[in-house]
């Protein structure tokens, strides 16, 4: 049995190289790349690749591999609409076989063969409950994407999912770990500057970032560089 041309054997294998390398990506752009050249590399018919990522309310456009897919992928997100949001939302995947007759996004759908792209794939990101995004593939003719790049590409998008989270949850660490040094070397130098105990600094530096209205860490770089300064 073969898929996309590779047999089985062969599929899990590439599979398997392509999860060590996006799980051993330094940072959230360098694994977002790595599942972009994957998926143009392993899904038949794939001749572009982007990802809409989650972020707080809004959609990012991320690692496209061509300019027309950022574009196509901006689009969606700015019209609110659009086959990849569906894909992200509604928790499923979407494939258009052929733009020109595909009914539910004309606008989207109108721009997508101006810029060549005739068919599309597109697989919800999520881990659990957590919804991370889309991974957007885009052929350049009609019928572009056989029978096993659907399968191809929903056991790509759970491998990128798990390594997605992976390097989205290590940078939340990475934040936090960053912005409690930061504030706690503020909290030292107010201790030192008006012989503060521990808890008297952090409270004035918790203070002065309600009454500017700006976030404590902010407030706290902003000490470290008066200091700086000094």
């Amino acid at each position: 049995m073969t898929v996309g041309g590779k047999s089985c054997n062969d599929l899990a294998s590439a599979m398997g190289l392509l999860a060590i390398e996006m799980q051993n990506q330094l940072d959230i752009e360098a694994t977002l790349q790595s599942i972009v050249a994957g998926a143009v590399k392993l899904v038949p018919g794939a001749t572009w690749a982007g990802i809409s990522l989650v972020h707080g309310n809004a959609v990012e456009a991320r690692a496209p591999s061509d300019p027309l897919v950022a574009k196509l992928d901006t689009l969606q997100s700015e019209a609110n609409e659009g086959p990849c949001l569906s894909a992200l939302r509604e928790h499923r995947t979407v494939l258009i076989k052929d733009m020109a007759t595909e009914p539910r996004w004309p606008r989207f759908c109108d721009a997508a063969i101006d810029y060549r792209a005739r068919s599309l794939l597109s697989f919800q990101l999520y881990v659990a409950s957590r919804n991370l995004g889309a991974l957007n593939l885009y052929g350049d003719e009609a019928e572009a994407f056989p029978e096993d790049a659907v399968f191809t590409g929903e056991l790509l998008a759970q491998h990128a999912s798990v390594a997605l989270f992976g390097s989205a949850a290590e940078a939340q660490f990475d934040d936090a770990l960053s912005t409690r040094d930061v504030i706690g070397q503020a909290k030292g130098i107010i201790m030192e500057r008006f012989n503060l105990e521990a808890f008297a600094a952090f409270d004035l530096l918790r203070k002065l970032s309600q009454e500017s209205n700006e976030r404590l860490v902010d407030v706290a770089r902003q000490v470290i560089k008066t200091r700086g300064s000094t």
